[in-house]
């Protein structure tokens, strides 16, 4: 078992990798009565077989699959669940999925009753490789993505690598996505191992990569005032392409993937990042499929970036590549986009 801990105090947790760990979930709960919340894919391979290892009062709650879910309508079906069931502070929410699932269940469990226990089990790769990790949580609105949420550290996060192997191809990709970013921003040797193609051998080891520079990172700037913004390489335009297709057209990482590679032409262009890197990221998100045009205008993102969390007045904090492996923060005015 690969161990990490997240070192926040009275908040800190532990991060669990080992394979086979989901048939094995019971061993980690203490509760009176439990919430096993999922969606309509991931209950189909797993949601039995979670709940057969929890003693107690147990209840399963599955929602449908997808970004859609992400919503305050399915916040207040969330919330009624709890409720009828009469859960308490002492009692314990498990999310069972990806990470719709996650930000759902925990902004949930971070708000009903101020706050109920709850655990992350990631099952797909892009909530194993960061969403599970952390602490932010939330839903969508209207005018853009994450605008409502909290920051609501889980008791645990099991991670369970055998869970990719029911994983669609395409969220597959989607979850290789920040796998890049992390390359990107932090690890040039992760880039490396990524751009050779060598995934399916290094598998426990990419997932143990990322959520360590995660934790390290969330100890550093729990709040998402300053280092931690650096994770949001790429989620500025990608939020915002997102949105503009009412989450419809691209998944979460397919438009990271987007917003990376034209962040870093960006980035070119301004005399920041070196020359040759914007052709390096695209290739590589061409090798897991990824798509890196934008195929719209910047200005038809302008009011949705002009909502991104890291906006500052008429400034926005750009997250820009100096070379692959590092990362910068500028403070540049929203026009520059």
């Amino acid at each position: 078992m690969r161990t990490l801990k997240v070192n926040l105090g009275e908040k800190s947790y532990n991060i669990l990798i080992e394979k086979g760990i989901i048939k094995q979930v019971g061993q980690y709960v203490k509760a009176n009565k439990t919430v096993v919340i999922t969606d309509n894919n991931v209950n189909h391979y797993y949601g039995e077989q979670v709940i057969s290892t929890i003693d107690g009062n147990v209840k399963k709650l599955v929602l449908p699959a997808g970004e859609e879910t992400k919503s305050l309508d399915s916040l207040k079906y969330v919330y009624n669940f709890l409720l009828d069931f009469k859960i308490t502070r002492d009692d314990l929410i498990i999310a069972l999925g990806g990470g719709v699932i996650g930000d759902l269940s925990g902004f949930a469990a971070a708000t009903v009753l101020r706050g109920v226990r709850y655990i992350q089990i990631p099952t797909s790769l892009l909530a194993q490789v960061d969403s599970s990790i952390g602490g932010k949580v939330a839903v969508n609105s209207d005018y853009g993505k994450n605008l409502i949420g909290a920051f609501y550290q889980p008791k645990l996060v099991l991670i369970d690598p055998d869970c990719l192997a029911t994983l669609d191809k395409r969220f597959f990709s989607d979850g290789m996505a920040e796998v890049i970013k992390y390359g990107c921003i932090y690890d040039k040797d992760l880039f490396d191992i990524v751009e050779a193609g060598c995934i399916d051998e290094k598998i426990d080891e990419i997932i143990e990569r990322c959520c360590n520079i995660k934790r390290q990172v969330v100890e550093k700037d729990e709040f998402d005032t300053g280092e931690r913004m650096l994770l949001n390489f790429g989620h500025t335009i990608g939020h915002a392409v997102e949105n503009h297709y009412n989450y419809q057209k691209y998944s979460h990482g397919e438009a990271v993937a987007i917003g990376m590679y034209n962040i870093c032409v960006l980035g070119e262009k301004m005399g920041i990042t070196a020359p040759g890197t914007a052709d390096r990221v695209k290739q590589v998100l061409i090798k897991y499929n990824l798509p890196f045009r934008l195929d719209i205008g910047m200005e038809k993102l302008s009011d949705a970036i002009a909502l991104d969390k890291k906006s500052q007045g008429e400034n926005i904090n750009l997250i820009l590549l100096k070379d692959i492996g590092s990362a910068i923060r500028k403070k540049d005015r929203r026009t520059l986009l």
